[in-house]
C-alpha cells in the first residue's frame, strides 16, 4: 500500500533478480516485472470475469501506463536497472464490447486484463512508447542493459 507504480515495478524486478542471483552468484540474471497503472492505482493480474469487467470499465475512454522494471544482476557488479513506460489510450468501451472481449478469455493472467497483441488491440486508440513493453519484455532497453554488462549481441 502506498507504493507508486514505477517504484513497484522496479522493486519487483530487482527483488526477482536478487533472489535468483543469490542462488546462482556467477550467473548473469535478467528479471522483469510489468504493472498497468491508471494514475497511482495499480491494476491486478486478472483471473476472473468480474475483475476483468471492473478493469475494462476503468480503462474505458482513458489513458493508462504500462510500466516495466528490468533488472540485470551482474556477477560482482550489482544490479543494473531500467524502467520502461508506455502510454496507452483506450477507446470508450460499450458493455457489448466488454462482453465480446470477456468471451475470448485471453485476458486471464494479464495485468489490467487485456492483451494488446490479441483481441484487445481493437480497443486501443493510441500507443506512445515501446510496443514490446506491453506485449512482453521491452527489447531495446533489455539490449542496452545486456550490452552495458559486456554481453555483446549481434
Amino acid at each position: 500500500p502506498g507504493e507508486l507504480p514505477r517504484d513497484h515495478a522496479m522493486r519487483l524486478a530487482r527483488e526477482k533478480a536478487e533472489a535468483v542471483s543469490a542462488m546462482e552468484p556467477e550467473a548473469l540474471v535478467l528479471a522483469a516485472d510489468t504493472v498497468v497503472a491508471v494514475g497511482r492505482r495499480i491494476l491486478p493480474k486478472v483471473e476472473d470475469e468480474a475483475t476483468l469487467r471492473r478493469c475494462m470499465r476503468l480503462l474505458s475512454g482513458r489513458r493508462h501506463r504500462v510500466l516495466t522494471g528490468v533488472a540485470l544482476a551482474v556477477p560482482g557488479d550489482g544490479v543494473r536497472m531500467r524502467l520502461v513506460e508506455t502510454m496507452i489510450a483506450m477507446k470508450r468501451l460499450s458493455e457489448a464490447e466488454i462482453d465480446y472481449y470477456a468471451s475470448h478469455g485471453e485476458w486471464r493472467g494479464k495485468a489490467g486484463g487485456y492483451a494488446l497483441q490479441g483481441y484487445g488491440e481493437v480497443y486501443v486508440r493510441h500507443i506512445a512508447g515501446s510496443y514490446s513493453n506491453v506485449v512482453g519484455l521491452p527489447l531495446a532497453e533489455t539490449r542496452v542493459l545486456l550490452r552495458s554488462a559486456g554481453y555483446e549481441l549481434a
